[in-house]
């Protein structure tokens, strides 16, 4: 089997190897060998760090992601942490369009001042519901670690 260094890694991935060295230092990854003072990868680990790369995408914390490998290296995703994730990206993804949406009205409404518009006074309050919200579930989920 031929191992990749370090340097092929990063070329590869486009990961700087920093990055790799603390990755290895917290075990999110492991080399197998070292030529000289180099270390060596298995080719596998360019699946490992692009699943990783996915996993921060997604927003999980490299302990999350840390406990989705097992000892090998070989996934083990855990199905209803990733349903969980999807459904807050969901809602992420609905307050976004939302906010989208809010930034057009400003940009495009008529109304000599924003405060004079209606539909803007509507989409203030709302915001500000969905903050107040937000911040509630974020101390709800740190709560419960």
């Amino acid at each position: 089997m031929k191992f990749l260094d370090i340097g092929e890694v990063s070329e590869k991935t486009g990961i700087r190897t920093s990055a790799l060295r603390y990755y290895e230092e917290i075990g999110l990854i492991s080399s197998v060998a070292r030529n000289g003072l180099r270390r060596q990868f298995p080719p596998e680990i360019l699946l490992q760090l692009k699943l990783i790369a996915m996993g921060k995408s997604a927003g999980f914390s490299l302990d999350e992601i840390a406990g989705m490998f097992g000892k090998d290296g070989r996934p083990l995703l855990p199905r209803a942490v990733l349903h969980e994730k999807a459904n807050e990206l969901d809602l992420q993804i609905r307050e976004l369009m939302a906010l989208r949406d809010t930034l057009r009205h400003v940009a495009d409404c008529p109304a000599p001042s924003h405060m004079e518009c209606p539909t803007f006074r509507r989409l203030v309050n709302v915001a500000g519901r969905r903050a107040r919200t937000s911040a509630n579930r974020r101390g709800a989920k740190k709560s419960l670690r």
